[in-house]
């Protein structure tokens, strides 16, 4: 099991991109947790799960990375996730500032 973070974290990353994807498909704001609902009241709820769905595929590729460098070092994968998730959500920030 040299290879265990890899595994879970290219399982982890291709998990946020089907659900990225089946909420930019299917456009249904009932895809989002309840607690979400309740503190989040869009106005145009199918843009917003289509703006919803490229921050969430864009973080998807945080874990990736992590588990493509967890091949060589598992040490400098954990970096990389850290660092990955801090600059993807930077990014996701801006994609929802501009699109609201």
């Amino acid at each position: 099991m040299t290879y265990a973070y890899s595994i879970l974290m290219a399982a982890f990353a291709a998990a946020l991109l089907l659900y990225a994807g089946i909420m930019a498909i299917t456009k249904d704001y009932k895809l989002l947790p309840f607690r979400s609902r309740q503190s989040v009241k869009p106005k145009n709820e199918k843009k917003y799960m289509t703006m919803l769905s490229k921050a969430v595929a864009l973080t998807s590729a945080a874990p990736a990375l992590s588990a493509l460098v967890g091949l060589w070092s598992v040490f400098t994968a954990v970096f990389v996730l850290i660092a990955g998730f801090i600059v993807c959500i930077f990014f996701s920030t801006r994609i929802v500032r501009n699109e609201e």
